[in-house]
């Protein structure tokens, strides 16, 4: 518990904007919870959310000592009250989530508090599998991003150990991720290697493919196979050897057949015909292919998540 005294120069103020603004961190509905749950008292009673304030009042607050801290990008999510998650798996170790187009993982400049590992990290704090004030020096993290617009399987780490395995199965191509996407067209061939090297504008967050080596650029390569075509568009699924930026976008591009929605690497008068404005892309199925030692992670060996809903396929597909 702790107290606040109310000086002259907050006197006068609802109970319930006060401490909102003394406690930002504090989500707005659980703040109301806590008042009709007399945590939130005024002189030692319960009080309700529009009681005024006056000079020399004390509040008794029973919060949780984290929601006293000012706001920083690590502690954000706490002003989640109800984290929204579609979770495709979860266990001790580790989640496995269903990204939803449209949302970041991670803080930007756009967005600092609606990011995916900010709902995660909401979750596991409010099943009271993970505190901050427990913790030295690790917070569950994502193993893999995808692109904000972009939907899909997100690995997110619950422990170290998870993290660092999962990170070593990525970098040695244990983790085999396929995609389904929409590309304007028929390939031709229906299957095939994408193979180049891409070589990324920071400033114009864009990304440029090459046939040969070039300062900078990092190699690429792509399968793809064609699942079924209708009209121009055909379904098409990916499978990545490499995990650069914008990969399936700008190699599915290079061989003339960009993605479905894509306003960077697409066709603008076939985005427009289909109003489609984000990428036809969706990270839909992980295989956990381990070719050494996983440690606590070997009962993964073998097994395969899948996506079924994918809204663009039941759209055009169906």
């Amino acid at each position: 518990m702790r107290e606040i005294q109310i000086g002259k120069n907050d006197a006068g103020q609802r109970l319930d904007r006060f401490v909102g603004k003394a406690l930002p961190l504090l989500p707005p509905a659980l703040l109301q919870k806590y008042i009709r749950l007399k945590r939130i008292k005024v002189n030692g009673k319960g009080s309700h959310r529009d009681t005024r304030l006056d000079s020399g009042d004390t509040l008794q607050l029973y919060i949780n000592d984290e929601f006293f801290d000012q706001p920083t990008d690590e502690n954000r999510f706490l002003s989640i009250f109800k984290p929204s998650l579609d979770l495709v798996y979860e266990d001790e170790n580790l989640l496995l989530v269903n990204k939803r187009p449209g949302l970041v993982v991670h803080a930007d400049e756009t967005e600092k508090v609606n990011t995916l590992i900010n709902h995660i990290q909401a979750y596991l704090y409010q099943k009271r599998e993970w505190n901050p004030k427990w913790e030295n020096a690790f917070a569950p993290a994502l193993c893999n991003r995808i692109d904000r617009n972009t939907g899909g399987m997100v690995i997110a780490a619950k422990n170290a150990e998870t993290l660092r395995i999962i990170n070593e199965k990525i970098r040695s191509h244990e983790l085999r991720k396929s995609y389904l996407c929409i590309a304007v067209g028929r390939p031709n061939p229906p299957d095939g290697k994408i193979e180049g090297f891409l070589l990324k504008d920071e400033v114009k967050k864009q990304v440029a493919f090459y046939h040969h080596p070039i300062p900078g650029g990092k190699t690429a390569v792509t399968f793809y196979k064609t699942l079924e075509t209708r009209d121009n568009l055909s379904l098409v699924e990916c499978e990545l050897l490499t995990g650069r930026t914008h990969q399936i976008r700008v190699s599915m591009a290079e061989i003339g057949h960009p993605l479905l929605g894509d306003g960077k690497y697409g066709n603008g008068q076939i985005n427009r015909k289909y109003h489609e404005t984000k990428q036809a892309l969706y990270s839909y199925k992980l295989a956990f292919d381990f070719e050494t030692d996983a440690g606590m992670l070997e009962y993964l060996q073998g097994k395969v998540f899948t996506i079924e809903d994918i809204p663009f396929k039941n759209q055009y597909f169906h």
